[in-house]
């Protein structure tokens, strides 16, 4: 986020990238995450009950398949034959197999895949069923971990590629864990009347160029494809902090760049999430400090430490919560060793305590270190106990692929984490999640990119919506708060969507964000007022 008068909170910016997702956004290697792409591995494990799983018998036999799929003697991972499968405009080509399992037992799925969009997931779990994916030409380990439900006999392993897209190829594909008691269903042969997607695109996927949206996508998921995404062990829903369903965040600005200049207490009433901007760097290594601007206290006619510590505790007692926000686009704050993320967690801590804040807010815009800035994060949640709030707000290219520093801290945090709201402006144009290219200041643009941070790991309630208050808080991208709203009802409900269609509908989508309450302000609250009002009416 910007300090100065319409510079760019990005000092980044890329327009040329490729038309499909780089190798780097199936890097889904990520500890704790309950998604991981997996490196080596033996071909199958002890305790694999998928039947026929490496298809070294060089038929499908115990699978079920749809459209066009068959044994290939190349390319294969390992041994003499691999599953082959080519999706058609209405068809995902999907194979399955039902397993059975234990109720309440975890098990690990994986298997490996390589070609454009494959998915490898189980539906039936009883629970949030996983499903992963890539989009690598060559090899490459998907895998997920899961614990299935009381009562649960047996579920259905899948792997399945995309409508329109080029062949998939699959191959030893395990479902590790205690084999359950319950008698599968037989699964038939290619070919056979196996279940089809919930429903077929209205068309098929547009020959455009990369540069072009295209002209529809699915209405809804494949059966079995990732309307959801894999739960990590142990917690997985961070503490809501009081918050609702959906949110509205705002920063407030502890300085003056030309924006209406605000007392804590004059922030408009719509915003759920407060992020005081912003801390700073100490001259101890990964510390923050934070002090009022007396340059604002002055313009304000007076605003004191007291005056602050009182306008949160009203928000406190308004429903509010309040982060410190560390960062900004000029913050450097740097966490890269176990004793600076000490120091982070101390320091941040002492603030949560002397101010009344709730947690804090990542916007470092010159570098993260996802590991280290997630130790400090743990321990200072650990600190703050089950009212911790902790939202993130990643430049669009931090969150371009699950191999970015920010995707990785968004994953490595995702226990305790309340939102990431990616700053969809000063970014140029991008691949969505179906590997076109969209542009900022779009419907498309945003849809685009939420549903390459849910697919990548991310659930719904955990994605948000930045954007900037008005044209000049930001360099480029500003929508107004019609398109806000569009793409918000386009991610929950499938409608008001521009030429790209999410491929699954998350209703609980948390909310949006903008830079700043200031900005807003002066902008005659259009986005408190419109936006704020459309988050809170969602079901």
């Amino acid at each position: 986020m910007a300090r100065t008068l319409q510079q760019p909170s990005h000092r980044r910016r890329r327009s040329n990238v490729p038309t499909v997702l780089a190798a780097g956004t199936a890097a889904l290697a990520l500890a704790g995450s309950g998604l991981a792409l997996f490196e080596g591995g033996a071909s199958a494990a002890v305790g694999n009950l998928v039947a026929n799983g490496g298809f070294e018998t060089g038929s499908l036999s115990g699978w079920s398949c749809t459209g066009t799929a068959s044994t290939v003697s190349s390319p294969t991972h390992s041994g003499s034959n691999a599953l082959q499968a080519t999706p058609g405009s209405s068809d995902t080509a999907t194979c399955q197999q039902t397993v059975s399992v234990l109720p309440n037992t975890t098990y690990t799925l994986s298997g490996w895949v390589q070609g454009p969009y494959v998915y490898l997931g189980a539906s039936g779990t009883g629970g949030t069923d996983p499903s992963v994916w890539s989009g690598q030409s060559g090899w490459n380990q998907l895998g997920t971990t899961f614990t299935t439900g009381a009562g649960v006999g047996s579920i259905t392993v899948y792997v399945h590629g995309w409508y329109g897209q080029g062949a998939y190829s699959a191959d030893d594909i395990t479902l590790t864990g205690p084999a359950g008691t319950a008698s599968p269903s037989p699964s038939t042969s290619a070919g056979s009347s196996s279940p089809t997607p919930s429903s077929s695109p209205s068309s098929s996927p547009s020959s455009s160029s990369p540069s072009s949206s295209p002209s529809s996508s699915p209405s809804s998921p494949p059966s079995g494809s990732p309307s959801s995404s894999p739960s990590p062990t142990g917690p997985t829903t961070p503490p809501s902090g009081g918050l609702p369903a959906h949110a509205l965040t705002g920063y407030w600005q502890n300085f003056d760049n030309g924006a209406t200049v605000q007392r804590l207490r004059d922030v408009q009433s719509a915003y759920d999430i407060i992020a005081v901007s912003f801390a700073d760097a100490t001259s101890t290594p990964g510390a923050i400090g934070f002090t009022l601007d007396p340059a604002l206290a002055t313009k304000l006619g007076g605003y004191t430490d007291a005056d602050f510590k009182a306008d949160i505790a009203a928000k406190h007692a308004a429903g509010k919560r309040v982060v410190v926000s560390v960062g900004g686009q000029n913050g450097t704050i740097v966490v890269n060793s176990t004793a600076s993320a000490n120091n982070f967690a101390n320091s941040a801590y002492a603030l949560i305590q002397s101010y009344g804040f709730d947690g804090v807010d990542i916007d470092l815009e010159n570098g993260v270190d996802p590991v280290y800035m997630a130790q400090a994060l743990h321990t200072l949640q650990s600190k703050v106990g089950s009212g911790f709030v902790l939202t993130v707000a990643p430049e669009t290219i931090g969150m371009y692929s699950t191999s970015g520093a920010y995707f990785q801290l968004a994953l490595n945090t995702k226990d305790i984490l309340t939102v990431v709201n990616t700053q969809f402006y000063n970014s140029g144009g991008m691949n969505g999640c179906d590997g076109k290219v969209y542009n900022q200041g779009t419907v498309d643009f945003i849809t685009g990119q939420i549903c390459t941070h849910i697919q990548g790991g991310l659930r719904p309630d955990q994605v948000g919506i930045g954007v900037p208050a008005s044209s000049k808080a930001a360099g480029g991208g500003y929508v107004n708060s019609t398109v806000v709203n569009n793409a918000l009802d386009c991610l929950a409900t499938g409608t008001n969507c521009g030429s790209f269609v999410p491929p699954a509908k998350w209703p609980t989508i948390r909310g949006a964000m903008t830079w700043s309450t200031n900005w807003d302000a002066a902008n005659g609250n259009d986005f408190s007022a419109n936006v704020g009002a459309h988050v809170h009416a969602m079901p």
